[in-house]
């Protein structure tokens, strides 16, 4: 009897419905808050041991990435869409990759807004008290253009 207790409760186990994340929730959530500039709330969604990459920039740690990307990126682009190309999710992690586009805002307003693109990783994780955060954000962009 104990063997047939223990042989259901084990199948039980593994047939539970193990419950993903909406990657896409997620990164609209994070570009809701950039096109709303809500640094704030970027903060919120920032894993502690979040890293930025861009190029050959790289930042770490949740203050790190909240200074010097978002608060000092924050205020020269708007706009911010992005164009999945691909995602995927399991309970613990979260991706999604394509491109992007934004309005660039230029730092002397007598010379024309720019327009950049590039293409875009973002990798969240759930962390140890059940909440989705941005780990890691990749960008490479290309140069930025004339808006025409």
């Amino acid at each position: 009897m104990f063997v047939l207790a223990v042989f259901l409760f084990s199948c039980s186990k593994t047939d539970e419905k193990k419950e993903t994340v909406n990657v896409q929730q997620l990164n609209q959530q994070f570009i809701g808050a950039w096109n709303s500039r809500n640094s704030a709330q970027l903060d919120t969604l920032l894993a502690e041991d979040a890293h930025f990459v861009q190029g050959e920039v790289h930042y770490s740690g949740r203050g790190e990435v909240s200074q010097k990307w978002v608060r000092e990126t924050m205020g020269t682009i708007e706009n911010l869409r992005i164009f999945p190309v691909s995602s995927g999710a399991d309970e613990n992690i979260a991706f999604e990759g394509g491109t992007f586009t934004v309005d660039v805002i230029p730092s002397d307003r007598q010379l024309p807004r720019g327009e950049g693109e590039g293409n875009f990783l973002l990798l969240w994780k759930k962390n140890d008290k059940g909440l989705w955060k941005l780990h890691y954000a990749q960008l490479e962009d290309h140069p930025v253009q004339v808006k025409q």
